[in-house]
């Protein structure tokens, strides 16, 4: 009998790794640099836009032009943050409406309006 189970948790078990072996096994892995990558483009984005300034400075001598690049490159790097931000609460989003995680939902139809009140 144990011979048995043993045998169908190891097919249930080569089956989920089949699944698991149909899903792209990159996409994580590119998802996860993306993240971390954030830091690294914000910083990316200041340089360029002070890069340009400078640019600007040497080009014609005029001494505030640096500090539009340096706008340009903070300006970026917010707007980074914000379509990084964007995609993680569309993602969160998703997640949400998964029955999975609709606990929210659940407390919403219990309807326990009596906290407090003396029931004898």
């Amino acid at each position: 009998m144990s011979l048995k189970r043993s045998v169908m948790a190891e097919n249930r078990e080569n089956e989920a790794l089949e699944e698991e072996g149909r899903k792209p096994r990159v996409k994580p892995i590119i998802e996860a640099a993306d993240s971390l990558s954030l830091g690294i483009s914000m910083v990316v984005a200041v340089l360029i836009g002070v890069g340009i300034g400078w640019l600007l400075k040497s080009l014609t001598g005029i001494g505030w032009l640096m500090w539009i690049g340096v706008f340009i490159g903070v300006a970026a790097a917010v707007l980074n943050v914000y379509k990084a931000y964007s995609k993680q609460y569309k993602e969160f989003e998703e997640l949400a409406k998964k029955q999975r995680y609709a606990i929210k939902k659940e407390l919403d139809d219990e309807e326990d309006d009596d906290y407090g009140e003396k029931n004898y």
